[in-house]
C-alpha cells in the first residue's frame, strides 16, 4: 500500500534550488522503490522571498511548513542582502522558521567518509574512524534572549546588547534528546559550557547532572567551550555525542564539521516536540557559484536522507540512498569542493544523475 506525505520544499537563495532539483530526483526514485509518493510543495524564505514578497519568511511559508510531514530546506543568503536591517535579512527567515515551527533541537552529524578522509586538512589518524554527533539548542540563548539591538545611550554612544538565557525547562528538554541520542550511538555524552564564568552555563551545567541521573546508561563529561574547540581538533574521536547551547553549537559544530574534509557533505535535521522537523545541509548559499552547475548537492541528498529516517520513520529508504552516495564517490566522482588528483570531476547535474543510475540499478 502507498504511503503518502507531504512535504515542503524551500530552495532558498543561491545554490539552494540546483542541489534541491537533486535532491528531489532522488527522493522520487526511492519512493517508487519503496512505494512511497511525495507530494511536493514549494515555498519562499530567505532573500528570494524578500526579493519577492518584501520580508525573509512570509505568513503562507510558515503555514506550508506547519501542515506538512516535513520540511526540506536548501540554503538561504548571500551578499546582496548584506546591507538589509538585521531584522528583513535572510537569516531572519531561518529564525523565524525555527521559532514559528519550535524546532528546539539540531543534529549535526560529523562523520568521516572512508572515500574523502584525505580531504580532511588534518592528519589521517587523527580523523580516520570519527562519528561525532553534536546536538545544538536552536530556540534559547544568546540569539532569541531579550533585551536585544542597538541603543543609542545618553552620551550618544551607540551600544550592541545582546542577552544568553535559559531556563530550567529549556535545559531539561534539549538534555534529554543529546541523552536519548547518545544512547542510541555510543552511550557517552559530553556537555559543553562556559560554566566558570557565565551564570547561564553553570545552570546549564547543573541541570544536565540532575538530569544524567535518569540516564545511568549514558556516561557524561563536561568540557569548557574553549577546551572543546581545542579537543575537537587535538583528539576527535574521544567524542560520541556533544549537547550545548545555540551560540556554542553553531560554532562547534562548523568546527567539527571541518573534520571530515568538506562542509559540502553533511546534512543536519531540526526537531521540535509536535511539529515537522527541517532538514538542510549545513553549508551555505555560496553565492559565488549559483547557476554555475559547480555545486556539491550530497549534503542536500543526505538531508533527504535524514528526512526519511527522523520524520517519516523509512530507514531503509534512507539507508538505501546513503549507500548510494557512498557508491557514487567510490566511483570517483567528485564536485570541485572535494576534488582530489586522479578523480572525476563533476558539476551538480551530473552528480545527480549518477547518483540516479546507482539508485535505479539497486532497484532493479
Amino acid at each position: 500500500m502507498t504511503q503518502n506525505y507531504r512535504i515542503t520544499l524551500l530552495p532558498g537563495d543561491g545554490i539552494g534550488p540546483e542541489i534541491m532539483s537533486v535532491a528531489v530526483d532522488v527522493l522520487n526514485v526511492v519512493g517508487k522503490r519503496f512505494d512511497l509518493s511525495f507530494e511536493f510543495s514549494t515555498a519562499l524564505i530567505g532573500g528570494a522571498a524578500i526579493d519577492e514578497t518584501g520580508e525573509p519568511l512570509p505568513a503562507v511559508t510558515l503555514d506550508m511548513c506547519r501542515n506538512s510531514d516535513a520540511v526540506l530546506l536548501a540554503a538561504i543568503g548571500g551578499y546582496k542582502w548584506d546591507s538589509l536591517p538585521s531584522n528583513l535579512r535572510p537569516e531572519a527567515g531561518l529564525l523565524g522558521l525555527r521559532a514559528g515551527l519550535q524546532l528546539f533541537a539540531n543534529l549535526r552529524p560529523a562523520k568521516i567518509i572512508p572515500q574523502l578522509i584525505d580531504a580532511s586538512t588534518l592528519k589521517r589518524e587523527v580523523v580516520e574512524g570519527v562519528d561525532i554527533m553534536v546536538v545544538r539548542e536552536l530556540t534559547g540563548g544568546i540569539y532569541f534572549g531579550k533585551p536585544k539591538g542597538i541603543f543609542t545611550t545618553e552620551s550618544g554612544e551607540k551600544r550592541g546588547v545582546n542577552t544568553m538565557v535559559y531556563s530550567e525547562s529549556e535545559i531539561e528538554r534539549i538534555g534529554r534528546v543529546a541523552f536519548e541520542t547518545a544512547r542510541k550511538r555510543g552511550g557517552k555524552l559530553c556537555s559543553v559550557d562556559k560554566a566558570n564564568v557565565l551564570e547561564v552555563s553553570q545552570l546549564w551545567r547543573d541541570r544536565i547532572t540532575q538530569l544524567s541521573a535518569e540516564y545511568t546508561d549514558v556516561e557524561l563529561s563536561h568540557l569548557y567551550v574553549d577546551n572543546a574547540a581545542m579537543q575537537l581538533v587535538r583528539a576527535p574521536k574521544q567524542f560520541d555525542t556533544i549537547v550545548t547551547g545555540n551560540l556554542f553549537g553553531d560554532i562547534l559544530s562548523d568546527a567539527a564539521a571541518m573534520l571530515t574534509g568538506s562542509i559540502g557533505m553533511l546534512p543536519s535535521a531540526s526537531l521540535g516536540a509536535d511539529s515537522p522537523g527541517v532538514y538542510e545541509p549545513v553549508h551555505g548559499s555560496a553565492p559565488d557559484i549559483a547557476g554555475l552547475d559547480q555545486a556539491n548537492p550530497l549534503a542536500q541528498v543526505l538531508s533527504a536522507a535524514m528526512m526519511l529516517r527522523y520524520a517519516l520513520n523509512q530507514p531503509e529508504a534512507a539507508e538505501l540512498i546513503e549507500n548510494s552516495v557512498l557508491q557514487v564517490l567510490q566511483q570517483n566522482y567528485r564536485t570541485g569542493d572535494i576534488m582530489s588528483p586522479g578523480m572525476k570531476l563533476v558539476g551538480c547535474r551530473a552528480m545527480g544523475e549518477a547518483l540516479v543510475e546507482i539508485l535505479l540499478l539497486k532497484s532493479n
